[in-house]
């Protein structure tokens, strides 16, 4: 029985090992930088996501002129 109980409890430390293990990876300015561009990709997927076909129409009729 004291197996199972060393291999059931260290789940808070594997929760926290991986935050640990991703700030020693990228460091606070690389978790920043990733989140920052994620808000940055994802906000002009929705902006040009809605202007999507009248941005390409634009463009190739200026082409061909």
């Amino acid at each position: 029985m004291e197996n199972n109980k060393s291999i059931n409890e260290p789940t808070e430390e594997k929760k926290s090992s991986k935050w640990k293990s991703l700030v020693k990876k990228f460091g606070i300015g690389g978790i920043i930088f990733f989140t920052v561009k994620g808000i940055i990709t994802s906000t002009l997927i929705y902006f040009l996501g809605k202007n999507f076909w009248t941005v390409i129409s634009n463009y190739v009729t200026t082409i061909f002129d």
